[in-house]
């Protein structure tokens, strides 16, 4: 109706500019019908709210688009109501926006749907948390999931799996440092104490309560601000969330009583049980897939601030399928020839077998700086695109963590930019340790359209990547950081959905 009536159909036809293109939108006119019950709304509403998109392809079962639209979280707190009132309805106007923007376009063309067929909603909804200073934050916020791609000792693929952090979700949702859980066995630790310090949130994400005038253009983070840590406690609310690392005997002590680094993992709710997080989730987790009839995906938030009962507050913010395949496909490993073996992984989500690939775009290990991500970013959606031009997929390999928004840890890609990758792997490098992107909006993409998700430990007895037989393969393209090779013959790619291994393997002949 907001595009019928401000006559936009042929502005987004013709409009190859995205940033043009929402300035266009940012001139349209919301009816006077919501008009009049946005002012009611926010009569009522003085804390921040968040401003998102429910579209018909976005809660799809099969394809959930998730993160492609835009969110922007306001203050809503301006003086002026009517200041008030203009920046909820600029940001209305920009998530109807975010459908014709490049990530989305790609997505849709990726998944041969026409943008044309999107129906979208905007929802308003209170931020959870509270006011401290000047910034205003959640105690915890998270994503977790049913269905577990990464089972380590004795936890089960469907026992689920939950990633947390302190402040705003967008730190998790982003792919930022979190902290990863087994809501089934809170207590179990997944990596080395080393590790957990070395992985350890020291940033997190607020609404700027101090900032007045916001100018929407800028982008969803137009209202909020990125603290370090140290803010939180501060404002006292790391006081549940933190543990203290000891290097000298390599030690995590719960709590904040002693010097030295923080360290948030949540020891004493996950270990202490000072609320029932881990219970809580797994409830939830096993109604909801239930009543989808498929594993899902939840983003949530917790209030630690008690009521009189003695009770904190868990919010339920969003429920969303995961699509995965569980089909069983048996692969054997020891018949796999290992003299044609062009990589193996013990750490891998995906099922069944693919035999129609034959290329490989891959970071040169001795060109990848972390310094320099987001030149790699460019480099390889303009690869990516090639690709897509030529109608092929491909395998996808590189350092550290894709998808991340932590440009340190990984490269920042979103998902629409290697969208013709079929399979992925991250892999270690010496000092660059590896960090699986489970729990993030991109991680989410890529289990929904199917594509296969290797980790490869360098420093592993097992996992292989064969870079002499990759070396030798034919060089289509060569960027700065990235090298495209492409096999005479179409590779095999198996990959073992029960056991969580793959394997890699080409013929020569």
């Amino acid at each position: 109706i907001f595009i019928e009536s401000n006559h936009f159909i042929e502005k987004i036809h013709d409009e190859k500019d995205y940033n043009e293109l929402r300035k266009a939108f940012l001139e349209g006119e919301l009816s006077y019908s919501l008009k009049k019950k946005l002012k009611v709304l926010l009569k009522l509403i003085t804390k921040p709210i968040a401003i998102r998109s429910s579209s018909l392809f976005e809660d799809s079962i099969t394809q959930p688009f998730s993160g492609i639209f835009e969110t922007y979280i306001l203050p809503n707190n301006h003086p002026n109501f009517d200041e008030r009132l203009r920046l909820t309805m600029n940001a209305i106007k920009l998530v109807f926006a975010s459908v014709y923007s490049k990530n989305a376009r790609n997505y849709f063309k990726a998944i041969d749907y026409k943008v044309e067929e999107e129906k979208m909603a905007v929802i308003i909804q209170e931020v959870v948390g509270n006011k401290f200073d000047k910034y205003y934050y959640p105690h915890i916020s998270g994503t977790a999931q049913s269905h577990n791609f990464y089972p380590v000792a004795h936890m089960k693929p469907d026992e689920g799996f939950a990633v947390a952090a302190l402040g705003l979700g967008q730190y998790v949702v982003e792919g930022e440092k979190a902290f990863r859980f087994s809501p089934t066995y809170p207590n179990l630790e997944i990596v080395s104490t080393k590790d957990l310090y070395k992985g350890s949130q020291v940033h997190f994400y607020a609404v700027n309560m101090n900032k007045e005038n916001i100018n929407l253009l800028e982008g969803e983070d137009a209202g909020l601000i990125k603290l370090d840590i140290s803010e939180s406690e501060k404002h006292t609310t790391l006081k549940h969330l933190a543990s203290v690392y000891d290097p000298e005997n390599d030690r995590v002590s719960p709590g904040l009583d002693s010097n030295g680094p923080r360290i948030i993992n949540f020891a004493n709710i996950l270990k202490y049980e000072y609320i029932p997080l881990a219970k809580t989730i797994n409830v939830i987790l096993d109604v909801v897939k239930e009543a989808l009839g498929s594993p899902v995906e939840m983003e949530f938030a917790v209030d630690l601030n008690k009521d009189k009962d003695g009770l904190a507050s868990f919010y339920l913010l969003q429920i969303k399928p995961l699509v995965c395949n569980e089909d069983d496909y048996k692969v054997d490993i020891d018949k796999i020839d290992k003299d044609h073996l062009v990589l193996y992984s013990e750490k891998t989500m995906g099922n069944g077998v693919l035999h129609h690939i034959r290329d490989v775009i891959y970071v040169i290990p001795e060109k990848f700086v972390n310094s320099e991500t987001l030149e790699m970013t460019q480099e390889i959606e303009e690869l990516n695109q090639k690709m897509q031009e030529l109608g092929k997929q491909y395998v996808l390999i590189g350092p550290g963590r894709w998808g991340t928004r932590d440009k340190f840890i990984g490269i920042p890609v979103a998902w629409p930019q290697i969208s013709n990758a079929k399979i992925i792997v991250e892999m270690s490098l010496d000092d660059f340790a590896l960090d699986a992107s489970l729990g993030s909006h991109f991680f989410h993409n890529v289990t929904s359209m199917n594509v296969g998700y290797f980790s490869v430990n360098h420093k592993s007895i097992k996992d292989r990547i064969s870079w002499d037989i990759i070396n030798k393969q034919k060089v289509v393209n060569e960027t700065k950081h990235f090298r495209h090779v492409e096999f005479k013959n179409p590779i095999t790619i198996k990959m073992d959905g029960r056991k969580r291994f793959s394997a890699i393997t080409w013929n020569d002949k």
